[in-house]
């Protein structure tokens, strides 16, 4: 389920094309973002297709988005996206509250915006990578979810883009996970990277620490773990240990072997989610989302 974009205020003007050349040097260095040595050299990296974009031009903060790249069509199709750029160029707030980022606006031929990605679907920006501070981001969240060791980009979206939805207030990327920036990473997230700050490059053993000073309890969820989600959810909320209505920070492992035994070890307490078919077990993603929505449901 999605949520409808707001309605264009008004519908672009003629653009003109000012990119059509899909040899050009700037259609390369685009290109090349999509690689994470490009990436780490500029500062840069890439969001491709409409509804990142519209997240990433309407949330982002003041100088974060530096270009726009739209195909024709797609000005036309999507005038929200060109006015929220437009404003941003005038120095004009995007969204109530969201600091004015300077960037620039570019109509470009489809062969052009083909050659700088294959799942830009028209619309393709280029921002500045401004990674968040734990410490930071901390006071007044009451949701984290950790991701240690997750090596699969799309998981790693998806659980960004459920923790957005559940209302946590960050996710942390901790020990060999993902690089953030990784095309396929932000797609995944459908926007939601624009929405909630997500800490990386961290030693889960700091990040635990950290959080349990900043009075979080923290869970693991593993298959074999000696509580119930299920049980948890009926006694939320009453000072049971864990409690589901207290500060949470969810530990979530590798797709392929989960936490291991030290990782889990850091944890207050490990939790399972209860599996009463026959599946053997449950998607990375699936079990981050139903734990997610129970701590998010519990602390209502």
């Amino acid at each position: 389920m999605t949520r409808n974009h707001p309605d264009a205020r008004t519908a672009p003007s003629t653009l003109d094309v000012t990119l059509a050349n899909p040899r050009a040097d700037r259609v390369r260095q685009v290109r090349a973002l999509s690689g994470r040595s490009a990436r780490s050299r500029h500062g840069l990296f890439l969001v491709e297709g409409p509804q990142g974009v519209r997240e990433a031009v309407r949330w982002t903060a003041a100088g974060t988005v530096r270009d726009v790249y739209l195909t024709p069509a797609a000005a036309e199709r999507y005038p929200e996206i060109v006015d929220a750029a437009r404003d941003n160029a005038a120095g004009q707030p995007a969204h109530t509250g969201i600091a004015a980022a300077t960037l620039r606006l570019h109509v470009a031929t489809p062969e052009v915006l083909e050659a700088m990605s294959q799942d830009a679907q028209g619309v393709l920006a280029v921002l500045r990578t401004r990674p968040a501070e734990l410490d930071a981001e901390l006071p007044g969240a009451r949701l984290v979810a950790v991701l240690c060791n997750v090596r699969d980009p799309g998981n790693a979206g998806t659980v960004i883009r459920a923790a957005d939805a559940a209302g946590a207030g960050g996710v942390v990327l901790a020990g060999e996970s993902v690089d953030l920036y990784n095309p396929k990473v932000v797609r995944a997230t459908a926007g939601s990277l624009f929405h909630l700050p997500v800490v990386t490059g961290r030693v889960l053993a700091d990040v635990v620490a950290r959080l349990h000073e900043a009075g979080f309890q923290v869970l693991a969820a593993d298959g074999g773990g000696e509580h119930d989600l299920d049980d948890l959810q009926d006694t939320a909320g009453r000072r049971g240990t864990p409690d589901l209505a207290s500060p949470t920070a969810w530990l979530f492992g590798n797709e392929a072997w989960g936490l291991l035994p030290a990782d889990r070890a850091l944890a207050d307490a490990v939790v399972r989610v209860p599996i009463r078919g026959r599946a053997e077990s449950l998607n990375l993603a699936t079990a981050a989302a139903v734990c997610l929505y129970a701590s998010s449901r519990a602390q209502r």
